[in-house]
């Protein structure tokens, strides 16, 4: 029995697009029949022209809120640094790692490469400017794009969905000026691509919903819906959560189609097959096809595959992994000994000693061929004796291990890890000796083969290259040689920890020997090298490497923000700083915390409404009523799948890790707008319209007084300091001027400057590289600075070396210097060194000094 619509007579111009629910009398008991009336679709779907124009009004607002000054900062902003960069690699096809899948890196790519982008250009830094080889601002088109489009789906969503012309067209002009979305789609970022397939998922699978099932129209919304969905887990792995969201909604409306007695049990089973095949095996197959795009784009070899195996890395052009090794390793053999289970890469030495317990020489890992990755093997009782026979190293076998290029042993003994020093398991590892020493009992290590690992064959009994696994054991302490991700401090150049284990993971002690050359062995003897892998073995380790760093990125940041903050939009994030300007992402306040009322209050009504239930009174007896219910119940599953992960990640996360979820929480926000006017106030639709309206003037008016922050254009310091309704918006004020006067005053003065360099700055007075430290800046060394209140530099700002290196400060005890903070605060990034660009742009947690000619910093 088919549903009645109102107002369907009327057709798609009727303002009711909720039908009555259609329940069928079955023999026993009555059941939902779970097609929707044939009338539906074109009821919720833009047909009239009138609709169309408010459609075109709505692009156009979006499109001038997204693309005004676009080509605005003309300099490097925020995380341009990595994904613009990625793009220049993907031009050059030069390999890179990174923790995203690579479609949207792949999309900047293209639109660069179409508008003439060779990548020249390597985003190095946040503040580098653009030359004129760089079509940044095509580039930044493309996000900026698909954000106006992103603003469409969310209108045609909405409509999907059962909300009326007035109220869709309203959230979405409020969702087109909320701060975030603006500033997110008007850079190389992967968030607005991310952002804009799943909206396209969440649109194409409400669109699917509201035809009869097997329709071709209901298939084609399907296979949209599939498309998207891959294309969106391509970009970022957070579609994966838009997966999970689609598959719940998938299995809620199987239920109803199991227990709907009008449609044989056959049309359940294709329905439920047509949906395994469009929204699982379709992005899987995308998500794949990329990643082969993916490898066949980056074939060049670079620093960037560092992070994977050597077998991995075979496959890169103009690599440096050995091949033809010799595969016999005996006593005299002079190897490389790399890690297993971590990147850290091989076991290595230098010349430069701990500062810690014994104060021996280094012992760490490094990622990177080279010559201190080199050891001598030697029978742990005759050290320093030439070899004059070939001797295999067996299981069991004692050895010493000579580092040959400082001549000092692998040595162990009872003093703490230098950096894991609160685990009583693991010792410090050094090196120790001299040459012509022959050592002690310390630098002697039992090689223990490890027979699961090991290639099946010769390779369990005797040391061969590669095939090899096995472990080191000292012969003193009975502990093992280890590392893990730890990384040892400045001092030790940031690379890995390695120590000497008695407990731990076993993997971590597993080593294998990549590099061997013996004297004794002939040129015909056995060689090995890497079998290169194919393109699963590439994208499966692709998958480990990408999942390991991620979890891995925990190093706290200047800008980071827990979830339990972001519903309250208790920070933002600084992503540009120049001239007294600056980009910082923020939400739109009211927006965002209406958004988390009403999903606050969604949950009292539903208790409410619970308790209702179970004291015998009559609940979602209105077609209008029950349509709110559903519909928020699906908009904010997909909110808690794209929130509540967050709580389970180490990582280090920020504020646009919400915005995914807020999408979801704004559409079922949108519905509680439309219940108030055609529920609340169904006798008085006005007064539903004017609290809409209210509602987003306050959006609007919001974005408006915020909009420095988004556009990067001169604000003062005055209104900014009225701006902060919440402290931990720390976008910093002191940097404004005091009037927009000043600002013009300034960019007369810099054009004169621009034109009368001589005027300003005398270059030839100065040699290149001469140091330009906050000391002499104090002292006046630039006579001409626009910034007269240098001259009033502060006294206890530390001074760098004398020897014109990059010298750098740990943060909090810099920032201890009242003066500094003062002096930082009143000139933000226009310090004439780096200092505060490095803490505010690059969110970095060490102040940079570096020493620059009068030249270069003009």
């Amino acid at each position: 029995m088919p549903s009645k619509v109102k107002g369907a007579k009327n057709g798609a111009d009727s303002q009711d697009p909720v039908p009555e629910l259609n329940i069928g009398k079955g023999p026993t008991r009555p059941y939902v029949i779970t097609d929707p009336p044939s009338t539906l679709g074109e009821l919720r779907s833009p047909t009239s022209a009138k609709e169309k124009l408010a459609i075109a009004a709505l692009v156009l607002a979006a499109a001038t809120v997204r693309l005004y000054n676009l080509s605005h900062p003309d300099s490097v902003v925020f995380d341009e640094v990595h994904f613009g960069g990625f793009a220049s690699k993907y031009i050059k096809g030069t390999f890179f790692t990174d923790v995203h899948p690579p479609l949207a890196k792949m999309l900047f790519a293209t639109v660069g490469s179409i508008a003439g982008f060779n990548g020249d250009f390597e985003f190095s830094s946040i503040g580098d400017h653009f030359p004129e080889s760089t079509p940044y601002y095509f580039m930044r088109l493309f996000p900026s794009i698909l954000g106006v489009l992103t603003v469409l789906l969310m209108y045609l969503t909405l409509r999907c969905s059962g909300v009326r012309i007035p109220i869709a067209f309203l959230v979405s002009l409020g969702f087109a000026v909320e701060n975030s979305f603006v500033t997110i789609s008007r850079y190389i970022l992967l968030d607005s691509p991310l952002l804009f397939f799943i909206a396209s998922a969440a649109y194409a699978f409400k669109k699917y919903e509201i035809y009869p099932q097997g329709t071709w129209a209901s298939q084609k919304a399907l296979l949209s819906t599939g498309l998207a969905l891959g294309m969106a887990v391509s970009s970022k792995w957070v579609g994966l959560f838009t997966i999970a969201w689609i598959g719940l909604l998938c299995v809620w409306r199987l239920w109803f189609m199991i227990g709907d007695m009008s449609k044989p049990v056959s049309h359940t089973v294709i329905e439920a097959s047509r949906k395994f095949v469009f929204l699982l095996i379709v992005p899987a197959v995308l998500y794949i096809a990329f990643f082969y795009m993916h490898f066949e784009t980056l074939t060049l070899h670079s620093d960037g595959a560092g992070f994977f195996s050597s077998a991995f890395r075979t496959s890169l052009q103009g690599n440096t992994i050995p091949k033809d090794i010799l595969a016999d390793v005996g006593i005299g053999s002079v190897v490389s000994i790399r890690h297993i289970a971590t990147m850290g890469g091989y076991l290595h030495s230098h010349d430069h000693m701990l500062e810690k317990g014994s104060q021996q020489q280094q012992i760490t890992l490094y990622p990177h061929l080279d010559g201190n990755n080199d050891w001598l093997v030697e029978l742990h009782d005759k050290p320093n004796t030439p070899v004059t026979s070939f001797e295999g190293l067996m299981d069991g076998t004692t050895i010493k291990l000579k580092h040959v290029s400082t001549q000092r042993r692998l040595h162990s003994h009872d003093h703490k890890a230098p950096v894991s020093e609160s685990s009583d398991w693991q010792k410090e590892v050094s090196g120790y000796g001299f040459e012509g020493f022959e050592g002690d009992a310390n630098d002697n290590w039992v090689i223990e083969i490890d027979q699961d690992a090991s290639v099946p064959g010769e390779a369990q009994k005797r040391v061969k290259a590669l095939d090899t696994k096995f472990r080191l054991r000292h012969t003193f302490m009975n502990c093992h040689l280890f590392s893990h991700e730890v990384k040892l401090p400045k001092w030790g150049f940031e690379q890995q920890e390695v120590t000497c284990a008695s407990q731990g993971k076993q993997h971590l002690t597993l080593w294998y020997i990549e590099g061997n050359t013996h004297p004794l062995l002939p040129q015909d003897a056995e060689r090995v090298s890497y079998k290169m892998p194919g393109f699963l073995g590439k994208f499966l380790e692709s998958h480990q490497r990408m999942w390991h760093i991620n979890k891995n990125l925990v190093e706290p940041h200047i800008y980071e923000s827990k979830p339990y903050t972001w519903p309250l939009l208790m920070r933002g994030i600084n992503y540009w700083g120049e001239n007294h300007k600056q980009v910082y992402l923020l939400g739109n306040a009211i927006m965002w915390w209406s958004v988390t009322a009403f999903i606050g209050l969604f949950a009292v009504l539903v208790l409410g409404e619970l308790i209702s239930w179970q004291l015998g009174f009559k609940i979602l007896q209105d077609s209008k009523v029950v349509n709110f219910h559903i519909q928020v119940v699906h908009y904010l599953l997909g909110y808690a799948l794209h929130y509540a992960p967050s709580f389970l990640m180490g990582r280090q996360l920020f504020l646009h890790h919400y915005l995914a979820a807020y999408y979801f929480g704004i559409l079922a926000f949108a519905h509680a707008l439309e219940i108030v006017v055609t529920y609340v106030f169904r006798k008085r639709e006005v007064y539903g319209y004017v609290i809409a309206g209210t509602f987003v003037s306050g959006v609007v008016y919001f974005f408006l007084s915020y909009r420095a922050i988004i556009y990067g254009t001169p604000w003062t310091s005055e209104l900014c300091e009225k701006s902060k309704w919440v402290s931990g918006w720390d976008y910093s004020c002191h940097n404004y001027l005091s009037s927009y006067d000043d600002y013009k005053n300034l960019e007369t003065k810099q054009q004169q400057e621009a034109l009368y360099p001589s005027h300003t700055v005398e270059a030839d007075s100065q040699p290149t590289g001469s140091s330009i430290s906050p000391d002499n800046v104090a002292q006046g060394a630039l006579e001409d600075t626009p910034h007269e209140v240098l001259e009033n530099a502060p006294e206890d700002i530390p001074q760098p070396d004398s020897n014109n290196e990059a010298q750098e400060f740990d943060v909090d005890e810099i920032m201890a210097s009242p003066g500094l903070k003062k002096f930082i605060d009143q000139f933000g990034n226009e310090l004439p060194f780096d200092v505060v660009k490095d803490v505010l742009g690059n969110g970095g947690s060490v102040l940079s000094v570096e020493h620059r000619s009068h030249t270069d910093i003009i």
